[in-house]
């Protein structure tokens, strides 16, 4: 991307001391670098010789969790007398993130009339999904309780992490994206040129940092421009959302042929079809049910067994994305827990164990094999993991094929149901486990649903009333 489109940018007015300390929150989450963000914003006040205070909370940031940054900047190292930022104290946020940025921690620092916000509305992944897999956090609900706080007008929103990666190819450059847009508002009482000397001086991914920052100030200015150029990219990291019944199914069957062979995609795609011609007759114009089917079906064809593990790690997709992401010299390691070793539990759990990258050769090799999934040949085919798996499969083929024979109009919305409660099943050994139960559970009562519908609607036709003819 040419550089140019940034030499045009006006330098803008920065924000006023005063005789106090600026005071600015930054919150985020664990390893996403709250913690460098902060440093480079007292490095760059250093380099002007400002006085700076930097005080970070770093808590439970391994495990995903919040990480605080107090940053007081001041012309005199005399009017700072506490690190922490205290109630009502901060004049900006960086909130990297609204669920840091809510905590008690962060609320308590901000102020009506007096704190700015520049808020990324992307929202990570919280510590209660590791609970429920289901849970989800709005980020307009998020941002709501954020203006009952400082007022609607004191917040800015932007999506950063998708611009980050769709502009830089990682979500990891949001938090410079943030703090460029802070500072081209005129919310930061720095120059831009020593927040970029900052940077360099950081001397990590120098030349993604200062992009990520500049881009941010090209959105304060030019936002429209930005996410032009965001929406016009295709970087191998986004996420492509399916929606028709083609795309799904076109992208399906090319998983499946890889996953294994192409006799394995013709048998999703005949499933498919028959589904899709009896749903044309049923509903009409909708393509529901067929996308319920195309989407669940393919995933319990495509579980996620020894063969498939190594190759998507033994695959050059992978491959690529760490020579992308990571400078030459690192060693690699996968932790893994494979079912014959037989390991000792934790919290229920198999043990892992970590293997070196020898462990990568062999992954190629079992890659190869995969043809042998679900023969005799197969070494793994007789796991208590893998019967569950097959057993799945061929309930749900059990399931469409009565749901081919019986549907009709009265029945047709917990024919949709049935065929959507398998999407609970998701995880990995005992995760999916304790979830493949729960799902027989409420299968079996959405079947017997489904048929008490179907007969209901035959039993009205039995008796409807008919006209005589005189």
């Amino acid at each position: 991307m040419d550089e140019a489109i940034f030499t045009q940018l006006p330098l803008p007015t920065r924000a006023s001391l005063g005789s106090a300390s600026f005071n600015v929150m930054i919150a985020g989450i664990g390893g996403t670098g709250v913690v460098t963000v902060g440093a480079v914003l007292g490095m760059a006040a250093h380099m002007e010789g400002l006085a700076i205070s930097l005080f970070d909370m770093t808590g439970l940031s391994q495990k995903n969790g919040a990480v605080y940054s107090h940053v007081r900047i001041a012309a005199s190292p005399d009017v700072i007398h506490t690190q922490r930022l205290g109630r009502k104290d901060a004049d900006v946020l960086l909130a990297f993130d609204l669920v840091a940025a809510l905590a008690p921690d962060c609320a308590a620092t901000l102020s009506v009339g007096r704190t700015r916000v520049i808020a990324n509305t992307s929202i990570a992944p919280t510590l209660a999904l590791q609970f429920n897999r289901d849970f989800a956090v709005s980020p307009g609900m998020l941002l709501r309780e954020l203006q009952e706080k400082i007022g609607h007008d004191a917040i800015s929103r932007i999506d950063a992490s998708s611009l980050a990666l769709a502009i830089l190819g990682d979500t990891i450059g949001a938090n410079m994206f943030v703090v460029g847009v802070a500072a081209q508002k005129g919310l930061l009482p720095i120059s831009v040129e020593a927040i970029e000397r900052a940077v360099e001086l950081n001397d990590v991914a120098v030349a993604f940092n200062l992009r990520a920052f500049r881009f941010g100030r090209l959105f304060a200015v030019d936002p429209d421009r930005v996410v032009g150029l965001a929406m016009s990219g295709q970087p191998a990291q986004a996420v492509v959302s399916l929606k028709t019944l083609s795309e799904v199914v076109t992208q399906r069957v090319q998983h499946l042929t890889e996953y294994q062979n192409a006799a394995l995609a013709e048998r999703y795609r005949t499933v498919v079809e028959k589904v899709r011609d009896l749903e044309a007759k049923v509903a009409g114009g909708s393509e529901a049910l067929a996308l319920t089917v195309a989407r669940n079906y393919a995933k319990l064809l495509a579980y996620k067994d020894e063969y498939e593990v190594a190759r998507l790690l033994s695959g050059p997709a992978l491959r690529e994305e760490i020579a992308r992401t990571f400078e030459d010299g690192g060693r690699i390691a996968l932790n893994l827990a494979p079912s014959f070793f037989g390991s000792r539990k934790i919290n229920g759990r198999p043990r892992k164990h970590e293997f070196g990258p020898w462990i990568l050769g062999l992954m190629q090799l079992l890659a190869r094999m995969r043809s042998l999934r679900g023969t005799w040949l197969d070494p793994f085919a007789r796991t208590r993991e893998r019967r569950m798996e097959r057993a799945l499969i061929a309930q749900y083929e059990g399931l469409v094929g009565n749901v081919l024979a019986t549907l009709a109009p009265g029945n047709y919305s917990q024919a949709l149901t049935l065929l959507a409660l398998v999407d609970e099943v998701r995880g990995y050994g005992p995760v999916k486990a304790t979830a493949v139960v729960a799902y027989h559970a409420r299968v079996s009562a959405a079947h017997e649903e489904y048929l008490r519908a179907g007969a209901e609607t035959k039993a009205s036709r039995a008796v409807a009333p008919t006209t005589a003819v005189r």
